[in-house]
This record gives structure tokens, sequence and C-alpha cells, in this order.
């Protein structure tokens, strides 16, 4: 895991290595370990890196293989480089190190573009092809590894990061996108690849890569969809049930044995990390490390899960470490955890997760954690209500899940940041694009390759390698993905929902972790909004940098400030925050 970031220029000019190390110091959390640069004519890349595999100076990055004029920028980690290192010796290409980036240069010397097909895990890279004089990007299938860039009639930009791009160009415009706002507020801070609230950045799609020519023509490929459609030999549940149980115990265990340090598990106490933890130890580790957060209780809500994880540690008798926050350490705390985000994000935890990474960070390198688990296997409220809706089309999905109507986003901004109705256009489109049986496999397609890119694996990703902490995600292994994307809906509705993952839990797991209703991450100090928090909410809304911005209606503000708990979301979040969510990040990061 580590940062990338690069220029490519088309006008004859040199790329800036005052710009590249600008954007390399922003990257520097992300990988601490070591930095590199690479210049050949019109393109420079960068590099962070965080050490994981193959710990030596010879896997450092940029990786140059002389002999097929490449030279690579790589985050993420291959799962699968070992069965494809062997492959290409096979084919006779020899290897300098052993780790898997040079892994990725010898696929591409091998298959080209198309060595993307064969890599399995999380990815975003960048390879500069000397004799084609030609630049290689690719990202992910579920887009786990973040990947932005800014494009002009000039160059190129890459970097891991919102804030490296801004870094290398001060002259860049940070014109708001009306349809990326239209969509951040409506699919609570998801804004759909390629856009970003900022015009003047974009990113590259899950599952895409990306070819940039010498006179700077560009050109954009698919390479992996997802079919939500039935086996054409039907299965049981029984036999459905085992096969997502070998599959996921095959994820766990891949994202454990492929590192050269140690990987532990953030342990929160729910079905999903707790289900890791008993797969671990299934597959005969001991001694495993975990790791959970609480925060100081609140009058009205207990502010920890540690009855929970606690149960799951003392059963697998895993090396358990467990950390409290005080209330009044958060808030202060935000602005900094802002300005990690790549994007600007609604979830509360994040911040939950940028201050248990900060200390996890301190024992351990790489974590496992159970995102994707409620979106791949069904586990959200809304899911049931949209399945067994009888409205047709788009509504079917927002009447459930959009934050606000079109009406409302109106209502709230000014009047520049008018649209129509973009929203609801673009997740009819995603919707209709799927091959599926039924309606909710439609929904889970979008939410796992679309939806669950920005909520909550980026989040993840940044509030992770804030700390130069690697987060693998199981749950998004694409195997398991496209196993259960074809299960029937029952398989994942019953039971109040993730049906099949509490029929696999029952026997490895305590009931008491199975049967316990949903919850989310209790930061009591962030769902309230009253007393300090609301202080803070108000000065972030009505300081002068936001009366300048002049963002949203002052009267539609108001009328939030005046009953600050009562304006909520079809899935309960709140509205004020998102208003202000919003505008701190933008002051943070862009004012």
């Amino acid at each position: 895991m580590c940062g990338i970031a690069g220029e490519f220029r088309f006008d004859g000019g040199r790329p800036s290595r005052e710009g590249m190390q600008a954007m390399l110091a922003q990257l520097e959390r992300r990988g601490p370990d070591s930095e590199g640069m690479f210049q050949d004519g019109p393109v420079l890349l960068g590099h962070r890196r965080l050490a994981i595999i193959d710990l030596s100076e010879k896997s450092n990055q940029p990786l140059v293989d002389e002999a097929c004029g490449c030279a690579l920028v790589f985050n993420g980690t291959i799962y699968n480089y070992p069965s494809l290192r062997k492959e290409l010796q096979q084919l006779g290409h020899h290897f300098q190190t052993d780790g898997d980036s040079e892994v990725i240069l010898k696929a591409y010397s091998e298959w080209g573009v198309q060595c993307v097909q064969r890599l399995h895990g999380m990815f975003a890279f960048a390879i500069w092809d000397s004799n084609r004089r030609q630049l290689y990007m690719a990202r992910d299938r579920m887009g786990i590894k973040p990947f932005y860039y800014a494009l002009d009639s000039r160059r190129l930009l890459l970097a891991s990061t919102t804030q490296a791009i801004l870094a290398a160009d001060k002259s860049l415009s940070h014109e708001l996108d009306a349809h990326a706002l239209h969509n951040l507020f409506t699919l609570h801070a998801v804004v759909p690849a390629p856009r970003t609230v900022l015009q003047s950045i974009r990113k590259l799609q899950p599952a895409h890569y990306m070819l940039v020519q010498a006179d700077g023509s560009v050109a954009e490929h698919c390479y992996w969809t997802l079919q939500a459609t039935r086996p054409r030999h039907p299965l049981d549940e029984q036999e459905w049930m085992d096969a997502i149980h070998t599959s996921l115990k095959q994820a766990v265990h891949r994202r454990k044995t492929i590192a050269d340090v140690p990987v532990g598990v953030l342990l929160s106490g729910g079905i999903d990390s707790s289900l890791l933890v008993a797969l671990l130890s299934e597959a005969g580790v001991s001694g495993l490390k975990t790791y959970s957060v609480g925060f100081e209780d609140h009058p009205d809500e207990k502010g920890d899960e540690f009855e929970y994880s606690d149960l799951v540690a003392q059963t697998f008798a895993t090396d358990h470490h467990r950390f409290v926050v005080d209330n009044h350490e958060v808030l202060p705390r935000l602005p900094e955890a802002f300005a990690c985000m790549t994007e600007p994000m609604f979830g509360q935890d994040a911040i939950a997760f940028y201050l248990l990474s900060e200390v996890v960070s301190k024992d351990i390198k790489v974590v496992q954690s159970g995102q994707g688990a409620d979106e791949v296997f069904g586990g959200y409220f809304w899911y049931p209500q949209m399945h067994y809706s009888i409205e047709q089309g788009v509504k079917r999905f927002s009447q459930y899940y959009f934050d606000r109507d079109h009406d409302e986003y109106l209502e709230m901004m000014n009047a520049r940041y008018h649209v129509p109705d973009v929203t609801s256009a673009l997740i009819e489109q995603k919707l209709s694009s799927f091959e599926a049986d039924e309606f909710i496999d439609r929904v889970f397609a979008l939410d796992v390759t679309t939806l669950i890119v920005d909520d909550p694996v980026k989040r993840v990703d940044s509030m992770t390698m804030a700390w130069g902490l690697e987060a693998r995600v199981p749950f998004l292994d694409q195997n398991l993905v496209e196993l259960a994307a074809r299960m029937p809906p029952e398989c994942k509705l019953s039971n109040g929902g993730k049906h099949v993952l509490k029929q696999i839990s029952r026997g490895l797991l305590p009931d008491k972790i199975i049967d316990r209703s949903k919850a989310y991450f209790p930061m009591p100090a962030l769902k309230y909004i009253r007393g300090d928090f609301l202080v803070f909410v108000k000065d972030i809304l009505l300081n002068d940098n936001a009366r300048k911005r002049g963002l949203y209606n002052p009267a539609y503000v108001e009328k939030l400030l005046a009953e600050p708990e009562s304006h909520l979301t079809r899935i309960q979040g709140s509205k004020l925050w998102h208003l202000a969510a919003l505008e701190l990040w933008l002051q943070v990061n862009v004012d």
C-alpha cells in the first residue's frame, strides 16, 4: 500500500520536479518507508512506499524494467502474484525482486493492456511504456484503491489523493462541479466516478484502464463487469452456504498470508469482523492481533461495543487491544481527519477509523476489515423495502435511499449550482446496465460496483492510509463478489439480512454475536448535534469562508439550525451535518 503520483506533458514542456515533490509530501503519510522519482522525457513518476511485501530496497518504486522499457508506480496488493510469477517465469521472464510490483511489470510486458484481467487484488497503478510513448493506468474492479487525475491540453497529473494534485498545481481551478454536488447530497456523499466535487479533478472508474498518448489523446476501457443472474444449474441453500463459506475462507486466508509483515483484524464486535476472526481461527491462525475502539458514553447512548468484541477476542484467544477515546478529544481532531479525506465524507465513523488507525499503526502495518459485507450480502434495512416495493424504475430505489428529493436540493443550494435531476438519471442508467434476474439483483450490483466505492471503501482507505496502515477487505474479494451476485435474494435478505453469513457463523461464533441487531459504529460525540458540536457546526456554516463561498441558500441553513436534530435523511443521517461536512472539507483542503 503506497501513494502514487505522476505528470505527463503533451506540450513539449518538462514535468515539474518541484510539483512532484509537493505531491510526494502530501503522500508521505500513505508511504512512510521510502520515496522515489523516475523521469523519461515528458513523464515524471513519483512514489511513496509502505513496505508490505518484499521489504528490501529492491522493491522500492518507481520500479523500472529496462528490458521492456517500462516504469511502474503501484498502490495496492496483488493476492495472486505468486502464481502469476511462476507462470511468467515459465514464459521466460526473470525477476530481480520478490514482490508483487514486478509481477505487474512483467505481466504488462507479456500480455499488454490485458494484463489487468489476470490481476486479483486491490490496485491503482500507472506504467510508462517508453517504446510506445504511452501511459497505461488501471484501477481494481471494486475501486478499493483510489486513482485521481487532472487532464487538460498541456498535461496529465495523477495521484492517490486530490490533495496531492492540488499541491502540484496551484493554478488548478477550484470551481465546484454542480452535477457532483447533486450526487453528493442525494447519495450520502457518493460521487460516482469519473466526477469529483472539483471540476478540475476526475477519478478513474473502477474496473477500467486508461491509455494516454504523447499527443494527449485518451482512451478509456472497461475490463470487467458484474453478472447478477442465476447460474445455469440452480443451487439449494446449503450448496450456496458451502460455496460462500469456501470462497470467504479463501479470501480471508490470502489476505493473511500475502504479506511479509503481521496482519491483524479491526474487530468491531459485529458479525462481519467477528466472522473474519473466526475464519482465521478455523484456518489454524493463532495469536491473531485484534483491535477495537470505543468512545466515552453519552447520556443517551453507550459509546462502545466492547461487550461483543471482548467476547470474540476471548472465544478465539486473540492478542486483543482496545482503545477508548474521550468525547472531548473528538471535535478538536475533526479538521485534521478531514484534511486526510480524499473527497468529502458524511459518515461520522470515518473519524472513528481515523482515531483507531492512529493507535493501531503504532503496532502493525496491515489489518483486515469487515467493510462490504452489508452491500454484498444484503445487510441494510432498505434492501427489503426495495425488494418488495410495487414502485417501478428509479423511484423504487430513490424512495428508500435518496437523502433528498430533487426539489429539496434546489431549495438547499445557491442557484448557480442548480441542475436537472442528474442523480436519478444516472442511477436509472446504472441500474439498467446490469445483466440481472431481479430488480434487487441490480441494486446489489449497483451498490458493489458504484456506491460502495465512495462509502465505505474510500472512507476506510483514506482514514487508515492517513497513518500508513493498509486495510484489506475480504468481503470485496473478486471471486466472492461474483459468486454472491448470483445468489437468490432470499439467501441474503432472510433472517433480517445477511442470512447466508449468519448461517455460516452459527457454530463458529457465539450466538450473542449472530443474533444481535444491526449496529453502527457508536460515536456519541458526533451523533447528537447539540452543545459543543452544534457550536462547531454553526461556526463552519456561518464563518466568513462559508459566507464568501455561498454554497447554500441561507434560509435553508437557518431552517436546519433552528431544529438541528430534526432533519434526517431516509437512512437516518443528519442533513445539517451533511452541509457542514462538505463546507469543512472545502475549508480544510481547498481554501
